[in-house]
């Protein structure tokens, strides 16, 4: 339902209304294991870091309430979504994970992933959601090594993932998750080499554990 979000924020129609309204936004911060498999995973599988995530919730009560705002040939479209979320064009500058990960055996990285593109499919409605999402990845770390070569790793990627929310109350939720990053094979120890599997980074898998915290901001449209 990620499409109709363009509809109802930005025809004119109703940016011309320009009304206050306030709709939740979820902030979520957690805990996250990174594996980049290849030759860093052989040399040392677990690496740690953040994952995070901004995106407003446009829910059943939002969309009944709001309805005057939805064009009218999508209204009755909108009100049968149950739930809208999209993440505002801003947020693409916000970091999608951190990876924060000292030397603890022979290995450490630090970098960064952010997601500029995303889009996302609810398998089933809360309390209890299961989703799929895909998304366009830009994913920069540095790792140092006593036994790889240290390397700047600046890839783009391609990423899935799976995500199971609990609501546990109106405002505040738990999500556990999976998420496959996909990358053009960087060679260690090169910046430019698209270098075999087996002496590259390409593949970094990402599980993770999200404490949600949705508060209530206001707008004008």
């Amino acid at each position: 339902m990620h499409l109709l979000v363009p509809l109802l924020l930005l025809l004119p129609g109703v940016s011309a209304a320009q009304r206050r309204v306030t709709a939740p936004v979820d902030f979520a911060v957690g805990p996250a294991a990174f594996f980049f498999f290849g030759p860093v995973f052989e040399d040392q599988p677990l690496h740690t870091g953040l994952k995070l995530n901004v995106e407003a919730v446009l829910d059943k009560e939002w969309l009944k309430k709001n309805q005057a705002l939805i064009p009218r040939q999508y209204r009755g479209r909108a009100l049968k979504s149950g739930e809208i979320r999209f993440a505002p064009a801003i947020t693409a500058l916000i970091p999608d994970s951190l990876i924060i990960s000292p030397k603890y055996k022979n290995t450490g990285i630090y970098g960064a992933t952010w997601k500029p593109l995303g889009v996302g499919l609810a398998l089933s409605p809360s309390p209890v959601r299961l989703s799929l999402d895909a998304g366009l990845l830009l994913t920069y770390a540095y790792l140092y090594s006593d036994t790889l070569e240290n390397t700047h790793f600046l890839r783009p990627g391609l990423q899935l993932g799976a995500d199971l929310e609990f609501q546990l109350g109106k405002g505040f939720l738990l999500s556990i998750g999976w998420a496959s990053a996909l990358y053009v094979p960087q060679r260690l120890g090169s910046f430019l080499d698209v270098g075999p599997l087996d002496a590259s980074i390409f593949h970094v898998g990402q599980a993770y554990l999200l404490l949600h915290f949705r508060v209530p901001v206001s707008t004008r449209l």
